[in-house]
């Protein structure tokens, strides 16, 4: 008979949370297995699916889907399938088939095993009791899924982060001024999302030039496995839909648009979260749409969540902002006119609390516009405002905050509102124009187009900004040195040219080189002892990476955009930088180089500060710089230069009195945010996790030795337990736990609490027996030689899906019972390092035979256990009830009374959240208590 029938109940050894499965289906090689008490369904390969047969015996108690329970008294088998006799709790006789049994049945499998001679070292069930209690507190933390990506720890994207990733099916603009993060915040919503169960399948879509940055983005600093889809990957993937084999797909807009095929799979693919990245080139007006604008609006139709990522609104214009709330909620953004009156309704009350933030006080005209808002109920707070009331002030901004049109919707930050930006100082050197360079006519980059006679006739040979170089990177001989330049065949002879002139250390860094090869670049630049002084990029060096630990930036030519210049700089102008920002220009005179230096630094002033109105100003004096770039008139450029300045100015002006300083509040966090960044720091410096982690890889067999200082390098040793360690390589990887140096290094893997390896080993733990029984040899002279006790860990859960947070109120929490032979429960008074620090292993032969002379005596203890923990369960869950209701209930009230003062508050958001309530109590009704782990000890 085959190993696997419809109908018969199996449980995952790798995600035991799920509840009971019950066979669907089998279909060749696959295993279809649906897991009732958690809706999941789950598909494996027949040959080693990770799966556990749930047989009952004789004696055992058994539920019932619809509650009552049945003590076995015989198993009957036919086709496969199990039929349970017994007597019910009023002993009447009834029979049972496995497929009534209830979803919710916990195993006491590790009595089981003592009982059947499977004992296991006395390290591992140590192990098991401390993953449990990490495990136990990572659920309940606050920082879950926001301290274990590899980037400091900023207060604003940490806030904007839990605030939009901690909502049901979120619908935000992030719109954070360039240079701040809005990736990395999308790329913690999306990890806190997929960790806390709030949504399981992302779709990202970017412009086909930043996939890449988003792939190693994701990758390297979230640790997120991300599909790349493009034609070729989409065609291949004959069969069903493409995009349901993968968690997170990353999509060009460009190339999704015209593929009729992919849009319909994308459509029927099921995704919780949809990213849209560079939102703003999205045209829309009244009358029409671009078909990128239409697809995004038809998938933001489906998907219950959506992340728009855009430049700031000021710079796209009022309607142009309005486009892309309409797609967030067309309800609730339905009319552009109506959408400008609400926008005028709202400034004077932003400028009243920039008022109150300057000043602490406020005037006549700005009590009346906050009157004007809040009604009767601001006066009172207005009051305790013009009385000194801190509080009251806190409160009132509070308020105000909540109400605001987009403030739900939209989260903005400025370099304005964010400190922590070093300063930038402009090194400019004007170099002569060399013959050979004369007959190209005017180019950006002249070197591409120089064509030599032989090989001693390179460009670089007659380039006075190569000789520049090596005598500036002479004088920085002790500082690390960035240079980008726009292509990668530039680079490559930069690189040719420091070897053969000068034996400077360097190494490059551009697009035709693989992953590995650019991550080995980057760690020899970032190595301080015996690494490279410089590291020469193509364009793609300004993309994704951090090098801020350098200071000086050697731009060896200039982009033809602006906003690809604040990309080069913003590679070392980041928060954290603790240095000004050396930026050094060489440029070719009498050129277009001279001319695109001049226009950047007197009309724009893009290279000492950021330039927000970069774009616009490019795009309106397009065809002016065109021309003055190809060598116009002198004067007329002068007259550019001149206009370009003075519109740069005005706009700038404008953009400033615009700044919406209430809702550059509410997206800083006001504090929060910079509490979360502490905790993390905090975290960061505790000695738990290395300790926790050393104790995982020895029982793993997994050998660690030093690489340098505060890094490790792992490898698996002959006697390795399990392949299925998620080690990331055979042959071994190099860790750090130290985040300044991860991210120096992103060539090493950055250990955290949330990082794959540690998650996976945890599971690997937990999901199985592993350290479930142990017999231990008690030396303390305080007990006589041959007492026994019996230490008894349970686990108190409620199994239910993820996505309900229910680990916020009831983690699984390790219940632990200490008992002597007469019953009595020693914990209170033992704890379990002090009892642990007392234990010696015994041979395995010898405690079976101990376990077997102790049987009957030891199977009463375990009863007597569950009575003794059993209170405690009752009481926790009790208590998460009351806290699960309080907190739902308080949610549903602010929303509730939100809504109908701010329209942003969706009906779908309080609908859900009341859903959830009623799902949530029925999942804590079902809440258990199981034996997680059973240890013997015998005083010697």
């Amino acid at each position: 008979m085959a190993q696997y029938q419809p109908g018969q109940r199996w449980i995952s050894d790798s995600e035991a949370e799920l509840g009971l499965g019950t066979i669907l289906a089998q279909d060749g090689r696959l295993l279809t297995v649906l897991y009732p008490a958690t809706g999941e369904t789950r598909q494996y390969a027949q040959r080693n699916a990770p799966l556990t047969r749930v047989r009952f015996t004789p004696g055992d108690e058994i539920t019932h889907f619809e509650g009552w329970k049945l003590t076995v008294r015989e198993v009957e088998e036919n086709d496969g399938l199990l039929t349970y006799h017994g007597f019910t709790a009023q002993n009447e006789p009834r029979s049972l088939t496995e497929a009534e049994l209830s979803n919710f049945i916990q195993f006491r499998l590790a009595s089981d095993r003592l009982f059947a001679g499977q004992i296991d070292p006395l390290s591992w069930f140590s192990l098991r009791y401390h993953t449990l209690e990490h495990s136990s507190r990572l659920l309940q933390s606050s920082l879950w899924g926001l301290a274990g990506a590899r980037t400091q720890p900023i207060p604003h994207q940490l806030h904007i982060a839990r605030s939009v990733a901690d909502r049901v099916a979120p619908r935000v603009l992030l719109a954070d001024e360039v240079g701040l993060g809005k990736t990395i915040e999308a790329g913690l919503v999306i990890h806190r999302q997929l960790l806390n169960g709030r949504a399981r399948r992302v779709l990202i879509l970017v412009p086909e030039n930043l996939q890449h940055q988003w792939l190693v983005e994701m990758r390297r600093r979230f640790n997120l496995e991300v599909a790349l889809f493009d034609a070729e990957r989409f065609a291949a993937i004959e069969s069903g839909n493409p995009f349901e084999e993968n968690q997170i797909a990353l999509v060009s807009i460009e190339w999704l648009k015209h593929a009729e095929r992919a849009q319909d799979a994308a459509f029927a693919a099921g995704w919780d979260l949809l990213v849209v990245d560079e939102a703003h080139h999205l045209v829309w007006h009244p009358e029409n749409a671009s078909p990128e604008y239409r697809l995004v609006e038809q998938l933001a139709e489906v998907i219950p969540g959506v992340l728009l990522l855009t430049a700031t609104p000021e710079q796209l214009g009022q309607d142009s902002h309005f486009a892309r709330l309409r797609l967030l909620d067309p309800s609730r953004f339905h009319d552009l006119e109506v959408f400008r009156a609400e926008s005028a309704h709202y400034r004077p009350v932003a400028e009243a609390v920039q008022e109150l933030l300057d000043h602490g006080t406020l005037s006549a005209t700005a009590r009346e516009a906050i009157h004007g808002f809040l009604g009767a109920e601001g006066d009172t707070l207005l009051t305790a405002v013009a009385d000194g009331d801190e509080e009251a002030r806190a409160r009132l901004i509070r308020e105000l905050l909540d109400r605001h049109g987009t403030g739900r919707v939209l989260f903005r930050n400025t370099r304005a509102a964010v400190k922590g930006f070093p300063e930038r100082n402009l090194q400019a050197h004007a170099l002569p124009l060399p013959d050979q360079y004369m007959d190209i006519g005017n180019s950006l980059y002249p070197e591409t187009q120089y064509v030599p006679e032989d090989d001693n006739d390179r460009w670089w040979r007659h380039d006075p900004r190569v000789s520049w170089l090596i005598d500036t990177l002479k004088s920085l001989k002790k500082h690390k040195v960035l240079v980008i330049c726009a292509h990668a065949e530039t680079a490559l002879d930069l690189e040719d040219a420091l070897r053969l002139r000068s034996g400077i250390p360097s190494t490059v860094f551009h697009e035709g080189m693989s992953i590995l090869e650019r991550d080995r670049a980057a760690a020899y630049f970032a190595d301080e002892e015996f690494g490279a002084q410089v590291l020469i990029c193509s364009e793609i060096g300004s993309e994704g990476r951090n090098f801020q630990f350098s200071h000086n930036l050697v731009l060896f030519d200039l982009p033809a955009h602006p906003d690809l210049l604040e990309q080069r700089i913003g590679r070392l102008d980041r928060i954290g930088q603790r240095h000004t920002i050396q930026v050094h220009v060489p440029y070719l005179q009498d050129s277009m180089q001279e001319r695109q230096f001049q226009w950047y630094h007197e009309a724009l002033n893009a290279f000492l500060a950021t330039s927000p109105t970069g774009n616009a100003l490019q795009q309106r004096f397009a065809e002016q710089l065109h021309n003055g770039l190809m060598g116009g008139d002198e004067d007329e450029w002068k007259a550019l230069l001149a206009e370009g300045q003075r519109t740069r100015e005005t706009l700038e002006t404008e953009l400033h009195s615009g700044r919406d300083r209430l809702l550059e509040l509410n997206s800083s966090g006001a504090g929060e945010g910079e509490a979360l960044a502490e905790a993390i720091l905090e975290q960061d410096d505790a000695f738990t996790l290395p300790i926790y982690m050393e104790e995982l890889l020895n029982a793993f067999g997994i050998d660690s030795e030093d690489h340098s200082e505060n890094a490790l390098i792992l490898r698996p040793s002959e006697k390795m337990l399990d392949a299925g360690f998620p080690l990331g390589s055979d042959e071994g990887v190099t860790i750090t736990y130290d985040r300044n140096l991860a991210l120096a290094r992103e060539d090493m893997q950055f250990i955290t609490w949330e990082h794959p390896m540690l998650q996976g080993g945890m599971d690997l733990v937990l999901s199985g027996s592993m350290g479930n029984t142990a017999v231990a040899l008690i030396k303390n002279k305080a007990l006589k030689p041959g007492t026994v006790l019996l230490e008894l860990i349970y686990v108190s859960e409620a199994v239910a899906p993820r996505a309900l947070q229910l680990s916020r109120f009831l983690p699984p929490v390790a219940i632990r019972c200490l008992l002597d032979a007469n019953g009595n429960d020693l914990a209170a008074r033992v704890a379990f390092e002090t009892l642990n620090d007392q234990l010696e292993s015994v041979p395995r032969g010898s405690a079976n035979k101990f376990v077997q002379a102790q049987r009957d005596a030891l199977a009463k203890l375990v009863v007597t256990g569950e009575g003794k923990a059993l209170p405690r369960h009752t009481e926790r869950v009790e208590l998460a009830r009351h806290q699960f209701i309080a907190s739902m209930d308080e949610e549903i009230d602010r929303l509730t009374a939100l809504q109908a003062v701010n329209p942003n508050v969706r009906d779908t958001e309080i609908d859900t959240l009341r859903q959830q309530r009623k799902d949530g109590m029925a999942y804590l009704d079902k809440a258990s208590l199981r034996l997680e782990a059973i240890r013997v000890l015998v005083a010697g």
